[in-house]
């Protein structure tokens, strides 16, 4: 089982740096041209499945990726991006950044908003879901920068070097690959 997982094309937040969270915002054209290289790197790739977040930005990313092969797309809530309560919205330089991505602080990001530790259960429980459900198929999962890192984390264990995972997002339409074996 091969599980590919991609973080969404660009939007005009990214670009600026700020907190998207769970915004609804859809890709800018950058974005668009993102993940039309994303899908062209990923056309010989054998996909079973596409496991997507709810969220505008990444459905626009899944379809892309899709045009042509007609695989089919499953909205998934377990992959929808962090909420970073009380600071969605702002700019990056002006949040407290990194500790809003170290698991040990884990700070309180106050209504609504999700801790890091809340994150990493989050991801390591749709992780298993995917696979003991879908196991030993191919699947694709479009989804986020935060729950990106969450991701690596699982599949490389936490950093450590550091407690801030702040380094470990995924660029727009990076593609990261894990082959999951059992037996």
């Amino acid at each position: 089982m091969n599980i590919y997982y991609v973080r969404h094309g660009q939007t005009d937040w990214n670009k600026v740096r700020r907190l998207q969270g769970r915004t609804d915002n859809p890709l800018n054209k950058v974005g668009i041209e993102q993940a039309k290289k994303t899908r062209d790197l990923l056309k010989n790739e054998k996909i079973d499945l596409i496991i997507c977040s709810p969220l505008r930005r990444t459905l626009e990313t899944a379809n892309i990726i899709n045009e042509g092969r007609n695989i089919k797309i499953i909205k998934d809530e377990g992959f929808i991006e962090r909420s970073f309560g009380k600071y969605e919205g702002e700019y990056s330089a002006n949040t407290p950044y990194d500790d809003l991505w170290d698991y040990k602080k884990d700070i309180d990001l106050g209504e609504n908003g999700e801790k890091m530790s809340e994150l990493l259960a989050r991801a390591k429980n749709s992780l298993e879901r995917v696979i003991n459900t879908y196991y030993p198929k191919n699947i694709l999962i479009v989804a986020h920068g935060g729950l990106g890192r969450a991701v690596k984390c699982y599949f490389n264990g936490l950093p450590k070097d550091t407690t801030c995972l702040s380094n470990l997002e995924p660029n727009n339409c990076e593609v990261l690959k894990y082959e999951i074996r059992r037996g």
